[in-house]
């Protein structure tokens, strides 16, 4: 029964793949304008029914039962950068906010807490996170209207709860996985637990969704490689690649740890903790095979060019975008959206002399107080000229997020 399955599996991956993929490959870029949704097959068929559930609950908002373990995860959730973003969002009363990944809610509670009488949507793709936020609007009655949905479910989501294109002052977008989904083995994303390999951040939410362990078990060596050194810029991807091929052709990987040996295996015993990370402390070998295995099964690069487009149409002239990243793969895509470089383009010394000529056109000088510095197109105004990065403190109290870069702009 497993063989059967496996081979329908493997040929409905392998299609995915050709068309989700070597396009991409071809560019020597991540062209995530044109990536395909077919990997979420019934992402489509679900949402409609989701978002007219959501609509008819508007105003009636259930509260679900106390939850021990969310109350866990709401304590002790550090977020990431947490005075910069409430700096550079500056919420005033009366103002309206999206958090597009409300997580367990530090973020949202921070400027709650900064501003009386403002409005936020809290949106996030994990079950957990939205009961985590209908818990918190208890205590902020009228405040918070929780959201469950992806980034590219946000505008129709958005509208459903009565909120029109050009209506928020500010949106708060938080790329990648967060602690509460590294910190759960169930769900399948840390090498350090085991636990199922699922890494599907929706959960269960839509059935038909491969999960970590179709891909690896699924997928041709050549494939997995591409997605191993693509999405998780790992340089050893061909040996990973055919030690996953090798080790399933014996038993199917299901496991966590089981995927992390198979990838250690690959390598001599002292390479198995020999690089380091920002702060020179050694991790794992398949830290970047995970990465990779992650974005692809989420489409995270694909999500969040769609999230950064809506957060654009929905801002109003003034209103403020903060967009924190983890990773290079993240940034890149953000960066060239508030340059306003084509995705697809190269990202080469010709696209960094662009940025260059784009800053050297800005004037130094317009209105400063407001605008504080300057702007690289005709849409965006950047609040800080540089990339802001975690301050000493905050990287030792929350190392996680050590690798967090924040770019902030105002909508002209």
């Amino acid at each position: 029964m497993w063989l059967i399955n496996s081979k329908m599996l493997s040929q409905c991956l392998c299609q995915v793949y050709k068309c989700l993929f070597l396009r991409n490959l071809k560019l020597n870029s991540i062209n995530v304008a044109t990536l395909a949704r077919r990997i979420h097959s019934s992402a489509k068929k679900l949402s409609d029914c989701e978002l007219k559930e959501q609509t008819v609950q508007k105003g009636e908002t259930k509260v679900l039962p106390q939850s021990t373990e969310n109350n866990n995860f709401g304590r002790l959730h550090i977020p990431v950068m947490l005075e910069e973003v409430v700096n550079c969002l500056s919420p005033q009363r009366g103002q309206r906010f999206l958090d597009m990944t409300f997580g367990a809610g530090g973020h949202t509670t921070a400027l709650l807490e900064k501003a009386g009488d403002i409005t936020i949507y809290a949106l996030d793709r994990d079950p957990t996170a939205y009961k985590i936020a209908q818990q918190l609007s208890e205590s902020y009655p009228k405040q918070i209207q929780a959201l469950l949905g992806q980034f590219s479910q946000s505008e129709a989501l958005l509208i459903s709860s009565g909120v029109e294109p050009g209506t928020l002052d500010g949106v708060l977008l938080d790329a990648g996985c967060s602690s509460m989904q590294f910190d759960t083995p169930e769900r399948g994303f840390s090498l350090q637990k085991d636990g199922p390999l699922d890494m599907r951040m929706d959960s269960d939410r839509y059935p038909d969704m491969p999960t970590a362990a179709d891909v690896v078990n699924a997928l041709d060596q050549q494939a997995l490689a591409s997605i191993l050194r693509t999405y998780g810029e790992e340089r050893h991807a061909k040996k990973i690649a055919s030690a996953i091929v090798q080790a399933r052709s014996i038993y199917p990987i299901t496991r966590t740890q089981q995927l992390a040996s198979i990838v250690a295996g690959a390598f001599p015993a002292s390479a198995l903790y020999a690089r380091k990370d920002l702060l020179q402390r050694p991790t794992h070998v398949a830290t970047k095979t995970f990465q990779g295995l992650r974005i692809f099964v989420n489409d995270e690069l694909h999500e969040l060019l769609i999230g950064l487009k809506t957060a654009e149409k929905f801002l109003k002239p003034g209103g403020r975008l903060v967009a924190l990243s983890f990773h290079s793969l993240e940034d890149r895509i953000i960066k060239r959206f508030l340059h306003g470089i084509d995705m697809t383009e190269k990202y080469n010394l010709g696209s960094r002399q662009k940025i260059r000529q784009a800053l050297k056109n800005c004037s130094k000088k317009e209105d400063t107080e407001e605008f504080p510095s300057g702007k690289s197109n005709s849409k965006w105004m950047f609040i800080q000229k540089k990339v802001l990065t975690p301050q000493a403190k905050d990287i030792q109290t929350n190392p996680r997020g050590r690798s967090a870069k924040l770019r902030a702009a105002i909508k002209l």
